[in-house]
């Protein structure tokens, strides 16, 4: 018996296009921070909104494949951030479910919902995952990771808060609601 694949066309085609997307908003959109190694970001806004789309395993593929591209261009992947990436996308992705964004419902609910979701996605990468996995793989000094998970953190929050929401909002909008078409007589 045949096992049918777990990625249908759209995810697959949404997978490429939000990793594109990730790198080059990551890769010629990154504002400089006072923070060594790190910058401010909008593609993890993209990153959220691809998630709450189409789910976690998109999530965590378009964070993985883009910070992967990203670091490639700069010459060689730092991981411990690139699978911090993947995290973050694989978390805002579980928003899926509790949102329905395909409804066309984008209100008060749906925006603490997505704000929830993507504060602790980015907690979660930024203050354990990255910090973590530089100390095992790369050997990093603490006080260094402290301050660039702080500040990634809180800067990927900030501008998922204002972008993704903004970009769900107005995605919710192309929706059609239903009950919303009307018969003409």
């Amino acid at each position: 018996m045949e096992k049918k694949s777990s990625l249908s066309i759209k995810s697959i085609v949404a997978i490429g296009i939000g990793a594109a997307l990730f790198f080059v908003l990551g890769r010629f959109v990154a504002i400089p921070s006072p923070v060594p190694n790190t910058t401010i970001n909008i593609q993890y806004a993209i990153l959220g909104v691809f998630g709450v789309i189409y789910g976690p395993i998109v999530g965590i593929l378009v964070g993985f494949i883009g910070h992967t591209l990203i670091d490639l261009s700069w010459g060689s992947p730092w991981w411990s951030w690139i699978i911090a990436s993947a995290v973050f996308g694989l978390i805002v992705g579980f928003a899926r479910k509790k949102m329905d964004i395909e409804s066309g419902e984008f209100g008060k609910k749906q925006v603490i919902l997505f704000n929830v979701f993507q504060l602790v996605g980015h907690a979660v990468a930024w203050l354990a995952v990255a910090p973590v996995l530089d100390i095992l793989i790369y050997n990093e000094p603490t006080e260094k990771l402290l301050a660039q998970g702080l500040w990634a953190g809180a800067s990927n929050f900030i501008t998922t808060a204002i972008v993704g929401t903004a970009l769900l909002f107005a995605y919710a909008k192309t929706r059609i609601k239903a009950g919303s078409l009307k018969q003409e007589n």
